[in-house]
This record gives C-alpha cells, sequence and structure tokens, in this order.
C-alpha cells in the first residue's frame, strides 16, 4: 500500500471497521506483552526468592527504559500521524528519524553512566546486600541492551502511527514468544540463573528490533536516515507535546506500586503479594484496552490532521461503547471468580482473602477505565499535551498515591484495598469536565475551517 493509499484508507474508510482492523494486531501485541510479562516472573521465581527480589528491583530499571522508549516513541508518533494527514510526508520522515536516533542516543547515554555507576545504581535501586550481587549482574546485562530496548518501542509506536499495525505486531510477539522460549533455557539449562533471565531479555529485544526494521523498510513505510535527524527545538518540541503524557503516566505508575508495596508490607507478607497478584490481572485487562485504544490513536491522529473533525468524534464514541461493555464483561467475569484468580497465582487463604476483596473492589470501577483510557488518548492523539499529561497523571498519582496515604490512615488496610477503586472513579470526574472543554474546541475549530474554505 503506498501513502496515497493509506492516506486514503485512514481518512475514508468507516472508522468503525478501521479501527477494529487496525486495533487487532495491536491488541494481540499487548496481550501477549503481558503474558510474556507473567511468564518471566514464574520462570525466575523457580530459582530462589532472592533472585526473585533480585529481578524484580531491577524491573524499576526496566520501567524506566520503556519509560523513555515510550516518550520518544508516543511522542514522535503522534507528531507523525498528524502531519501525514496534513499530506506532509517530509516532516513525517524527519520526525521518525529524529526520534529514532534520539532514543538510541539516550539509551547509550543511559548504559554507559549505568554500568560506570552500577553499584550505587543497585542500591539506588532498592538492592539489599544479599542480592546485591544478583542485582548487578542483572542489571550490566539489562543495561547494555538498553538503546535496543529503548528503540524497539519508539518503531513499534511510529509505524503503529502510520497505520502499519501489523508489522508492529510482528516484531513484538516475535520477541516476547522468543523470550519465552530462551528463558528456561539460559536460566536452567545453561545453568545461568538470573544473567539468564537478562540474557534471553536482551537477545529477544534485539531480535525484535531487527524485524520492526524489516517492517520499517517495507512498503510506504517511513524510512529512518541519518540525513533526516534534525535536532531542532521544533522537533524536541513536538516530541514532549506528544511524549510527556506516556512519561509522567508512567513514572507515577512505578512510585504508586512502590508506595502500595511499602505501605501493605506493613501489615504481611500476604497482604504484599494480595496486591501484587491483582495488579497483574488488571494489567493484564488493561493491556487489551490499551491494544484497542492504540488502533484508535492513528485514526484520530490521521483525521485531525486532515481537519475531519466528524470522524475524530465518531472514533472517539465508538471506542467508549465498544470498550466499556468489554470491560463490564470482564468485571462482572473478574467479581465473579475472584477466589480462583487469587489461587492461581498464589494458594494461601490470607492471599486469596486480601486478594479476592482487592479484585472485587477493582471490578466495580473497572468499567470507567474505557472513558478516562480513551480520553486520555484522544487529547494525546491530538497535541493536547496539557489535558493529556493531566489524564496520565490523574489515575496512577495525582488521585491513587493520595489515596494510598489518606484511606490506609483512615481505614487501615481495607482503606488500600479501596484506594485504586476511589482513584478511578475521582479521575472519571476530573475526564467529564476535560471532554467538555475539548468537544467545544473541537467544534470552534471546525467551524473555522469551514469559514477559511467557504
Amino acid at each position: 500500500m503506498d501513502t496515497k493509499d493509506k492516506f486514503g484508507m485512514m481518512t475514508t474508510m468507516p472508522v468503525e471497521p478501521l479501527i477494529v482492523r487496525l486495533a487487532i494486531p495491536t491488541m494481540i501485541s499487548m496481550l501477549v506483552s503481558a503474558f510474556y510479562n507473567m511468564a518471566d516472573t514464574y520462570f525466575v521465581g523457580k530459582l530462589s526468592t532472592e533472585a526473585t527480589a533480585a529481578v524484580g528491583v531491577v524491573f524499576s530499571l526496566q520501567a524506566v527504559i520503556q519509560a523513555l522508549g515510550f516518550y520518544f516513541g508516543h511522542g514522535s508518533g503522534n507528531f507523525i500521524s498528524r502531519v501525514l494527514g496534513q499530506k506532509k510526508e517530509k516532516e513525517a520522515s524527519e520526525m521518525a528519524s529524529t526520534g529514532f536516533f534520539s532514543a538510541f542516543l539516550v539509551g547509550i547515554l543511559l548504559m554507559v553512566l549505568g554500568l560506570v555507576f552500577a553499584e550505587p545504581l543497585s542500591e539506588l535501586l532498592g538492592a539489599t546486600p544479599t542480592i546485591r550481587e544478583d542485582v548487578i549482574s542483572y542489571m550490566q546485562i539489562i543495561l547494555v541492551g538498553a538503546p535496543f530496548m529503548m528503540v524497539s518501542f519508539v518503531l513499534n509506536n511510529q509505524l503503529r502511527f502510520q497505520g502499519s499495525a501489523v508489522y508492529a505486531m510482528a516484531g513484538i510477539v516475535c520477541g516476547a514468544v522468543l523470550n519465552i522460549v530462551l528463558d528456561p533455557i539460559f536460566i536452567f539449562g545453561f545453568g545461568m540463573g538470573v544473567s539468564g533471565a537478562a540474557l534471553a531479555t536482551i537477545l529477544s529485544q534485539m531480535v525484535s528490533f531487527l524485524l520492526l526494521l524489516v517492517g520499517v523498510a517495507r512498503g510506504s513505510n517511513l524510512k529512518l536516515s541519518l540525513k533526516n535527524v534534525k535536532m531542532n527545538v521544533y522537533y524536541q518540541i513536538e516530541i514532549f507535546r506528544g511524549g510527556f503524557p506516556s512519561l509522567i503516566r508512567q513514572g507515577l505508575g512505578s512510585i504508586s506500586t512502590m508506595l502500595l508495596n511499602n505501605i501493605a508490607g506493613g501489615y504481611s507478607d500476604a497482604a504484599i503479594a494480595g496486591m501484587s497478584v491483582v495488579t497483574r490481572i488488571s494489567m493484564f485487562a488493561n493491556s487489551a484496552l490499551i491494544g484497542f485504544g492504540q488502533g484508535f490513536q492513528p485514526v484520530v491522529g490521521f483525521n485531525y490532521g486532515a481537519r475531519k473533525f466528524d470522524r475524530v468524534r465518531r472514533s472517539f464514541w465508538f471506542c467508549v461503547k465498544s470498550s466499556t461493555g468489554f470491560l463490564v464483561a470482564l468485571s462482572v467475569l473478574g467479581a465473579v471468580f475472584a477466589e480462583p484468580l487469587i489461587a492461581a497465582f498464589r494458594n494461601d487463604a490470607k492471599v486469596i482473602e486480601i486478594g479476592a476483596f482487592t479484585l472485587r473492589a477493582y471490578c466495580v470501577a473497572f468499567p470507567l477505565n474505557s472513558f478516562i483510557v480513551m480520553c486520555n488518548m484522544l487529547f494525546q492523539s491530538t497535541g493536547k499535551t496539557v489535558s493529556a499529561s493531566l489524564m496520565a497523571s490523574a489515575r496512577q498519582g495525582l488521585f491513587l498515591i493520595p489515596c494510598l496515604l489518606v484511606l490506609e490512615g483512615c481505614f487501615g488496610l481495607v482503606g488500600l484495598e479501596l484506594s485504586q477503586t476511589v482513584s478511578d472513579f475521582l479521575t472519571f470526574f476530573l475526564a467529564i469536565p476535560l471532554l467538555i472543554w475539548y468537544l467545544k474546541m473541537l467544534a470552534k475549530e471546525e467551524t473555522e475551517f469551514q469559514t477559511e474554505n467557504s
């Protein structure tokens, strides 16, 4: 499909089948990646408590790598979809190369600093004397692969925002499956322990990177070139506008998770385990929602850039209605089967008791995430950085962190279990006036555009 055909598809094909067509590959990518994260933890957990703890400590560093990858990937990708909608292919090509090489340079800088300051970095991440050696062994290998991990996230998002979700899916899914295969071989077969887990992760990420590069080189996708790199203020501001909401969402999510674990640890290990299991289950369910939303984002970006405002509105409401029905069904299943779901991860009576109550509390507000996530993606894809950043920071930071502190202080463990539910309701109520403002602004832009072209 050439650039002209892709533009025609994105701006004239009925939005409902178009979004579904783009969403299926991204949903598969998200679900496979979520499953891989659980499988990775499962294999390392067979070694020892210390090994599990060591890998868990380094996960926060991997979250930073992912956050930076999303920053450059979403920042460049959102811009690309909008300017392609305006038929400005030169700017899109320059942004693709600028976003890619900016991320690669940041990845190299992170790798060098991490390797030079490995010991103090391990302490900063939370390594205790008993696990420090494992932490450093695992972390050093992860750092070597950091530049490739970071640019893989960039390429995945750039392909997706160009409407080439199948190529993006192929790279991510193949890497995730390879990681699952290599984990037991390196960890147990070669006796490499946590270093084997890190090596499996990095080799898999490099394979993903190479496959994504192949995807970039195919068809009408934007090609990467050093001559197209423009390290100027204009492109860096545009990357910031589109990527900052993702960066702040990832960062605050990490902080709130650490806070939750610290507070839960004051009650018991069962409390930490119960909360952690619920977090994994909710993240797995959310991955399908986010994958669906990622099929929506390029459609919105293209049509906003092409000034087809009605298609922007139709896309948004279609996604809200469809995903709400899906989340309602998941919430009912989660509430009914809460105990067996928790027991599948950890068959301990206290863990099941705490986890089942928390999961049912999550399910009460979980359907609201359809409206919350789609609002966030709508704002981000059309360059409304302030609204997108506010929405991105609300659920996992602006509201959740105070809820964790205040509700636990007032109601103890029950307050902790209810914190995410309360945060979801507050975020939903914040999204309503922001969306009303956005739709009014969109109507104003539409009127001005029609006046100019009448």
